[in-house]
């Protein structure tokens, strides 16, 4: 079988490159109107979606536009329960418009990294999925507590590593805060896709390998380097015999 990866990014955000990116990618994440993103957004990324053939996916975060939704917010599961499955409604009443199918969710920001290590945000997260669609896969970063809730939520839950992060020692990523959490040379960010695709290790910041599992490769769409580096990892993937594709339930 020909090995294969997913390749997703976060669109609809405001940073003018969507055009570029979209016939790079397999999958748009396409932020809701919380942390980023309006309907007139979110009805101009669907359309080009649509047109390069891309699997279309709710960016869900916390609403806080002046933080862009990286700042942790301390709520209730109940109301993160809701602002998921709103904002996802949001963008489904759209491709709906558009008879274009939501196949999958992935939080943004500080609401993707805080369910990724406490179950209780996971579990809220997932299940407010799992009501918006069960047919949806859920986008968790690869070993996480994100990953388990949706597991016993019973979604599809594809397991995502990204391009352009620095790694740390327990599987988590490096704050973006702090010096060094973003890879800016290309090379280096293609090495450790390849890594993570080919053999399921990453190197971390402290200088050894850990394993990753990785159905999903998240390349940031805000990122000066971001369309230079997807053509470069479209064709490092190509020459590697690695198929790009979505990741359907």
């Amino acid at each position: 079988m020909t090995p294969h990866i997913d390749l997703n990014c976060d669109l609809g955000e405001g940073a003018g490159q969507d055009a570029l990116l979209m016939p790079l990618i397999s999958s748009a994440n396409i932020a809701c109107g919380g942390h980023a993103g309006d309907e007139a957004a979110m009805r101009e990324t669907v359309r080009l979606a649509k047109m390069s053939w891309v699997s279309v996916g709710a960016h869900p975060g916390f609403e806080d536009r002046e933080n862009f939704g990286r700042k942790e917010i301390v709520l209730p599961p109940e109301e993160i329960y809701a602002l998921v499955k709103r904002q996802v409604g949001a963008l489904k009443k759209i491709v709906d418009a558009r008879d274009v199918a939501l196949t999958h969710v992935k939080p943004h920001g500080a609401l993707y990294n805080l369910a990724a290590r406490d179950p209780i945000v996971a579990k809220a997260v997932a299940e407010a999925v799992r009501d918006s669609g069960r047919y949806l896969v859920l986008y968790a970063l690869a070993g996480s507590e994100l990953v388990k809730a949706g597991i016993d939520a019973g979604l599809h839950v594809a397991r995502e590593v990204f391009a352009d992060r620095v790694y740390q020692a327990d599987g988590s990523l490096m704050p973006r805060n702090l010096p060094g959490a973003l890879h800016e040379a290309e090379e280096v960010m293609v090495g450790q896709v390849l890594d993570m695709v080919e053999r399921g290790m990453v190197e971390t910041r402290e200088g050894f390998e850990i394993a990753v599992q990785a159905d999903t490769v998240c390349l940031h769409g805000d990122g000066p380097h971001a369309v230079r580096f997807a053509k470069a990892l479209r064709q490092a993937l190509k020459d590697a015999g690695v198929q790009v594709k979505p990741c359907l339930g």
